[in-house]
């Protein structure tokens, strides 16, 4: 089995929408594929996490962030942001595994991942 990660970093519209969309795309053919697939959000991509306001884009985002959780994807996101975000319990309490974003990064090497980042 394989893993791939889609690193979610960059907080602008095509970014979110097109990284989002990615990894629902991969979702919905790794366990035939024989593919592990992860999420990680980091950046900015973590900040449209907590920060929808009126943007339509991070609203589908979010949407789609919440649809991977519900479907068994791990979705992980930087401990340190969100604790000086104070967002630790919020996303927590949505199915985000908080971690670190260098013990991630050190596993995703140790477990020879592809990351696809955006």
């Amino acid at each position: 089995m394989s893993k791939s990660v889609i690193h979610l970093f960059h907080g602008d519209d095509d970014s979110l929408s097109g990284g989002s969309h990615v990894a629902e795309r991969i979702r919905q053919v790794a366990s035939t594929q024989g593919v592990d697939l992860e999420v990680f959000c980091f950046g900015p991509a973590q900040g449209a996490l907590s920060d929808v306001g009126d943007s339509p884009v991070r609203a589908e985002y979010n949407q789609q962030i919440d649809d991977l959780i519900a479907a068994g994807v791990p979705v992980g996101a930087c401990l340190n942001a969100a604790r000086a975000a104070g967002r630790e319990e919020a996303l927590t309490a949505r199915g985000i595994t908080l971690q670190f974003a260098r013990d991630a990064f050190v596993r995703y090497a140790v477990e020879n991942a592809s990351v696809l980042s955006f």
